[in-house]
C-alpha cells in the first residue's frame, strides 16, 4: 500500500522546489556522504532514524539543520525521520533564526518566552510541529542512543571528541551567520545560511531509495 505523502505549507513547498542541488560542490558533496549512508542503512532496514544536529550554543546552524532535515524528509515522504538540535552549552534560540524560517513559511508561534524561549515550529497543517529551544546535546529532550550525531560548527566538533551514545558521528561544519549580526547584512546572510543548508538536506534525502 502506497503511503500518502504530507501536503507542506504551500510556501515552503515553493521554497523547496526552487532548491538547486546542482551549486553543491563535489567536495561538499563528499562532506555529505557519510548522512546519506547513515540515513540510507536505516531505510533500508525499516529502521528509525534519528538525527541530532549540534553545535556549541544550539542557537542558530543546529536548529536551521534540524528544522529543514525534518521538513525535506516529510517532502520526499521517508518515514521513521525524527530531527533533534543541541549544544555544547544553552543558550537560546536566535530570534533572527525564527524570523528567517518564518520568511520562508513556517508557521511559528512562542509558547514560552524568558531568557530561553520555546517556539512551536510547523511546517505542515497535519504534522507535528518542531519544538525549538536551546538545549545541552544530552538534554531529556534527545535521544539517548542509536542516533547520528551531526557536527555543524567545527568549534563544536573540535571540542567534543566524544558524543555519548551516537551511533555515528558526521561533521557537517557550516559558516555561522552571527558573524552578521547587527550589520546591514544580517538577515541577507541568514537566509543564505538557510538556503544552503536546506539545499543540502535537499540533496540527502533527495539521493535515498526507499
Amino acid at each position: 500500500m502506497t503511503s500518502t505523502k504530507p501536503t507542506l505549507f504551500s510556501e515552503i513547498e515553493d521554497v523547496i522546489k526552487q532548491l538547486n542541488p546542482q551549486t553543491i560542490s563535489s567536495e561538499r558533496k563528499a562532506v555529505l556522504q557519510p548522512l546519506i549512508d547513515f540515513i540510507q542503512s536505516k531505510v533500508s532496514k525499516h529502521k528509525e532514524i534519528r538525527i541530532n544536529f549540534i553545535c556549541t550554543h544550539n542557537s542558530r546552524r543546529s536548529h536551521l539543520s534540524q528544522v529543514w532535515a525534518q521538513t525535506i524528509a516529510n517532502y520526499f515522504n521517508i518515514k521513521n525521520v525524527s530531527c533533534y538540535s543541541g549544544g555544547t552549552e544553552r543558550t537560546a534560540l536566535f530570534p533572527m533564526v525564527a524570523e528567517t524560517l518564518q520568511n520562508s513559511g513556517f508557521q511559528i508561534h512562542t509558547i514560552s518566552n524568558n531568557d530561553n524561549p520555546v517556539y512551536s515550529i510547523k511546517y505542515a497543517d497535519n504534522e507535528h510541529p518542531i519544538i525549538g529551544f536551546s538545549k545541552t546535546l544530552d538534554d531529556n529532550f534527545n535521544p539517548k542512543s542509536e542516533f547520528a550525531a551531526i557536527m555543524t560548527c567545527s568549534q563544536a566538533d573540535g571540542g567534543c571528541p566524544f558524543i555519548a551514545g551516537a551511533e555515528k558521528r558526521i561533521p557537517i561544519t557550516f559558516e555561522d551567520p552571527k558573524v552578521f549580526d547587527n550589520t546591514p547584512q544580517q538577515a541577507e546572510k541568514y537566509q543564505e545560511r538557510s538556503q544552503q543548508i536546506a539545499t543540502e538536506l535537499f540533496y540527502v534525502f533527495s539521493e535515498i531509495n526507499s
